[in-house]
């Protein structure tokens, strides 16, 4: 949902309900106010949300700053959509794919991971559906993958070691996966590398 007119916001009731179901719609259209804490953030932030009887809604970042509000940490309101640092939601997936394939999801759940980002973990899985055709999951899972056929190509570590540092929690799961998605194991792999030499 895009505001037209942005010195203000809807009305108070449809904010609210915004920003406790963190309604992505909004977000770039207001910003929420929090005046015991003296922060703002946008309607999707992972923070727990303050009481109704805490916030005020503002239009902008500038608005909120203007009236003596810092930016929230958690949810960063100078990405929001709108804001001058916005380059689309295309930059947010590529910097969540830059995260992945440092290994960002491996040890986190979505909804962390999403959260550093400034987002929730819904709204980060519909970026990845509508500029990748896939979901946060599969691109962890696709970069394990090719960081364990790299880990088999070049080095001679043990299965195991491999497994953990491409970032799998176990050896069953790693073995799971490569008959998935090679159709052969992690030792026919290695077996067929060594052979070729």
């Amino acid at each position: 949902m895009e505001s037209t007119d942005k010195n203000t916001v809807p009305d108070f009731e449809i904010c609210n309900k915004a920003r406790l179901s963190k309604d992505a719609e909004f977000d770039g259209v207001f910003f929420t106010a929090v005046k015991t804490t003296r922060i703002y953030c946008r309607p999707v932030c992972p923070a727990p949300a303050p009481k109704t009887a805490n916030i005020s809604f503002l239009p902008s970042a500038a608005a909120c700053e203007h009236a003596g509000y810092r930016p929230c940490l958690r949810c960063r309101p100078e990405t929001a959509p709108f804001s001058p640092a916005w380059n689309g939601t295309k930059t947010t997936v590529e910097r969540a794919l830059r995260l992945i394939n440092e290994g960002a999801l491996d040890n986190t759940d979505m909804e962390s991971f999403a959260g550093r980002l400034g987002l929730g973990a819904r709204q980060l899985s519909r970026l990845f559906q509508k500029h990748l055709n896939t979901t946060p999951g599969q691109a962890a899972r696709t970069a394990r993958v090719q960081r364990a056929k790299r880990l088999l190509d070049e080095t001679n570590l043990p299965m195991t070691e491999i497994a953990y540092q491409a970032g799998f929690k176990s050896l069953r799961r790693f073995n799971s996966v490569f008959l998935e998605t090679y159709r052969r194991s992690p030792s026919d792999i290695k077996r067929r590398n060594k052979n070729a030499i």
